[in-house]
């Protein structure tokens, strides 16, 4: 969904600098107090990390604040937050699925500017679902054109700022065990800006900003996931059509056929297998930046966020995840994709390969914080982030 969160695991807890209890007026602060002072704080914060991943069965909304440095070589270092937390409409019904929702913002020494929330709310009963997402950022990135070969070119590298919204929302009905379907709708605006003037002729003539995209349509899931952020069980399968037409306002119109196939499987203790497939096909005439692209902080972790794109894009990729010692984990991954403009221009040799390995500590109950390394086509780079990838 969008650009990840790149939070260190080891950050504070922003509640954790609260201030303490209130000192009489007439007690003086002597350094043996404040002494104790700092070592309390230590010890909330030692403490509400041990405690972090305690469900919390006193609150109908158990959430948590994660707070850090981090750094990548695309952002440069930065300082993120995210609050994470799970709740359900019917507290005694502990068979349905919780609902989730975390809330998240960034900034980045390489002016990478980020805030966004997303979540899923289920209903009671788990007669319907809402899961939505909306972020906003601005960011100095880098453009190499449309289809394998020009963005495969290291000569057509084009830097510019982009400013992206990106807003959607499903509401799905439940039909029968597992399956669900509804509307779906989305928004996406898109802004380029300080492009190099030799790298104009890469975009195909379109208009660099303001290129916006209102789309609406029909999703149909089947879901039996255990957990919808960390699944060791189950399935999750997606299919979305959306239209984006001319009289919704759009300069570009066109529409888009998306399946999300994912499957989770327990094969020894503490180990699960994941597997994804995930296929975009766009018909008609998608504006440059709504084209199907490779990278993100779910898939092809690793490459370059957009390097990649044109019309239609496939991708898979295997997971072997494994509790090593207590909250502690680790992960390793391959997978592969291509993007095409039509099936008959598919070739192996413009087949991306991805791989990678990742640590895991679990932030709250089946909540885990990430920090992956993926290599790439074109080398490799870190990602830190929060929940499974997929």
């Amino acid at each position: 969904m969008g650009p990840p969160l790149r939070l260190a695991a080891w950050a504070v807890a922003a509640w954790a600098v609260a201030p303490g209890p209130v000192r009489a007026a007439s007690a003086p602060l002597c350094p043996d107090s404040a002494d104790a002072g700092r070592r309390s704080m230590v010890r909330r914060v030692a403490d509400y990390f041990l405690r972090s991943a305690t469900p919390d069965t006193t609150r109908r909304f158990d959430w948590g604040v994660l707070p850090g440095p981090h750094f990548s070589s695309t952002t440069g270092l930065g300082l993120g937050i995210v609050a994470s937390g799970v709740y359900r409409t019917e507290r005694r019904d502990t068979a349905t699925a919780p609902s989730n929702v975390a809330i998240y913002g960034d900034v980045t020494t390489k002016g990478f500017l980020m805030a966004g929330v997303r979540g899923c709310h289920v209903f009671p009963e788990n007669r319907f679902r809402a899961d939505y997402r909306f972020y906003a950022y601005t960011f100095p990135t880098e453009f190499y054109g449309v289809g394998f070969d020009a963005c495969d070119d290291d000569a057509n590298r084009t830097g510019y700022r982009r400013v992206k919204l990106e807003a959607q929302a499903r509401f799905l009905l439940r039909i029968g065990r597992n399956l669900y379907v509804g509307p779906v709708a989305g928004f996406r605006y898109v802004s380029a800006s300080g492009v190099d003037p030799a790298g104009v002729p890469l975009f195909g003539g379109q208009p660099l900003g303001g290129l916006r995209g209102l789309s609406a349509g029909v999703s149909l899931t089947y879901d039996s996931r255990d957990f919808m952020t960390n699944a060791y069980r189950g399935w999750f399968v997606q299919l979305d059509q959306t239209f984006t037409p001319r009289f919704l306002g759009n300069d570009f119109c066109f529409s888009s056929t998306e399946l999300t196939a994912s499957t989770y499987r327990r094969v020894w203790r503490g180990g699960v297998v994941a597997g994804e497939l995930h296929a975009c096909f766009n018909y008609g005439n998608p504006a440059w930046c709504m084209l199907a692209e490779v990278g993100s902080g779910s898939r092809m972790r690793g490459y370059y966020e957009g390097r990649y794109r044109d019309k239609h894009i496939v991708e898979m990729q295997v997971e072997l995840r494994q509790r090593v010692w207590r909250r502690h984990g680790a992960a390793v991954w391959v997978g592969a994709a291509q993007v095409f403009d039509r099936p008959d221009a598919m070739r192996w040799r413009r087949v991306l390969p991805n791989a990678g390995v990742g640590y895991r500590w679990e932030f709250r109950q089946r909540v885990n914080v990430r920090v992956d390394y993926g290599f790439t086509r074109n080398g490799g780079g870190f990602l830190f982030s929060l929940n499974e990838a997929f």
